[in-house]
């Protein structure tokens, strides 16, 4: 008979042999997926390309997702619309439609009743003295004063204009045409720009990168455009004049020249940074801006233009502040957990071993 101890011993060799190796080096993923057999890593390469392909699908759920975006805008639309004729004052609404019941109806009613005895006269005078404002007086100029993004951006020259801001729309891009979305900034008749309407189109990519397919986490802004501002005489905050004094170096006279030069302004939003496409990177204060730039768009995008009403009330800003101390509470209870299960583990070793009006043209 035939001797087989070393082929029956052989496989149980290599497993050793494989358990030293593991064993042997730190226990990382990728110092682990080194140790591996060649034939283990084969097999492992193909998962990689059956995760690129659900990466090419997944693809394909977000351009549905913005076709859904698209129809259901066109129904929000119309609500939009009524919004911004309320806000402007174009049109009065009705009683039906004005009434609203607040949680805390009942105690504002108690103390509504107990104030109009003392105000009641003095309401009337005023009545009587000035006349109702006109819709809500500066509703979106006061959303940015009370979102820190945006009020970070506006300068108080900038204010007398936002002013006169009547409304925000987003416009999504056309079937078939590459993934995008237009902020849409309109204006009243003013004394600063000529536009009536002021754009951002912001350029989205929704395709794994084929240097990179794994970081595909569904559409990213990869670039934007703004438009030209059609600015009156003397009225461009977003640059400033300065004089200078140049000295002649042969005759030793002095002349003074002015210059103009960039002006911090929120109006600058619409003049963007360009993401760098020809190969070239961008330094770190630039990719910083354009990031933040990217983040306002989609903020814009997502909350402001929705809801409106709520970052107008700051009931939005109460939630958001609120959703983001609950994830700090959490985590603090979460850490303490962790440091009570270490001291028992540390006993018990002790005991076993996250509608087209005129537009600005666009740049």
């Amino acid at each position: 008979m035939a001797d087989n101890s070393f082929s029956d011993g052989a496989p149980s060799d290599s497993l050793e042999a494989l358990q030293e190796r593991l064993d042997s080096v730190s226990h990382t993923p990728s110092s682990y997926i080194e140790t591996l057999p060649k034939a283990v890593k084969r097999r492992i390469n193909a998962l990689k390309q059956l995760q690129v392909k659900c990466a090419h699908i997944e693809a394909k759920f977000y351009e549905e997702v913005h076709d859904l975006e698209r129809k259901y805008a066109a129904l929000y639309q119309p609500l939009f619309d009524k919004r911004r004729e309320f806000v402007t004052g174009d049109v009065e609404p009705t009683d039906a439609e004005s009434e609203w019941h607040s949680e805390n109806e009942e105690e504002d009613k108690l103390a509504g009743d107990m104030k109009s005895k003392v105000v009641i006269a003095e309401k009337e005078a005023e009545a009587a003295e000035e006349p109702a404002p006109r819709g809500i007086p500066e509703f979106w100029f006061t959303i940015f004063r009370n979102v820190d993004m945006l009020s970070e951006l506006v300068q108080e020259y900038d204010e007398p204009i936002l002013k006169h801001l009547q409304d925000i729309k987003v416009k999504f891009s056309d079937p078939g045409q590459p993934m995008s979305f237009v902020l849409e900034f309109h204006f009243e008749p003013n004394d600063y720009f000529t536009n009536s309407v002021l754009t951002k189109t912001y350029k989205m990519k929704s395709e794994p990168d084929k240097a990179d397919p794994f970081s595909f986490e569904g559409p990213e802004i990869v670039d934007c455009d703004g438009c030209t501002i059609d600015w009156k005489k003397g009225k461009n905050v977003t640059v400033k004049t300065i004089k200078k004094k140049q000295k002649h170096k042969g005759r030793g006279t002095v002349r003074t020249i002015t210059k103009q030069v960039p002006n911090d302004s929120f109006f600058n939003f619409f003049s963007p940074l360009k993401a760098s496409g020809d190969g070239e990177s961008l330094d770190e204060d630039s990719e910083f801006t354009l990031a933040s730039d990217f983040e306002i768009g989609h903020f814009f995008r997502e909350r402001i233009v929705p809801r409106a009403v709520l970052y107008f009330t700051g009931e939005a800003i109460e939630d958001d502040d609120n959703f983001e101390e609950g994830e700090e509470g959490e985590e603090e209870e979460l850490e303490g957990d962790e440091e009570g299960e270490e001291e028992d583990d540390a006993d018990a070793s002790l005991k076993k071993e996250p509608s087209q009006p005129s537009e600005c043209k666009q740049q």
